[in-house]
């Protein structure tokens, strides 16, 4: 969407194929993530607090789009030319927490216990 963004803020038009190829990913993204995630939320916690983490998953899905819509917020359709700035600050903000993430996994996987 950066790149969509950039050439609409030089004037010229895209085609509506960014928006739906953006969606498209989005969706094929939550599809992996969502399962796995949940199936590993039920597998590492205790018994007792599966449904207790189950809720936490949700509501951690629900600060991501509160995150979203925050970011979202500050669109200004006046300012078509913020738009590429904009999206970068996502694709910059993301590649950061998969950096953060990346380091992260190897003693998330030690304290897992061999759960797979």
């Amino acid at each position: 969407m950066a790149a969509a963004a950039t050439v609409v803020a030089s004037g010229s038009k895209v085609l509506p194929y960014w928006l739906t190829m953006t969606y498209l990913m989005h969706t094929f993204g939550e599809l992996c993530l969502s399962p796995v995630g949940l199936s590993y939320f039920t597998k590492l916690a205790p018994q007792r607090f599966v449904g207790q983490m189950m809720g936490m998953w949700f509501l951690a899905i629900s600060l991501g789009n509160l995150v979203a819509s925050l970011i979202a917020g500050e669109f200004d359709a006046s300012n078509v030319a913020a738009m590429p700035g904009q999206y970068m600050h996502i694709v910059y903000f993301s590649v950061g927490l998969g950096a953060v993430l990346l380091v992260l996994s190897r003693p998330v996987k030690k304290l897992m216990g061999g759960v797979t």
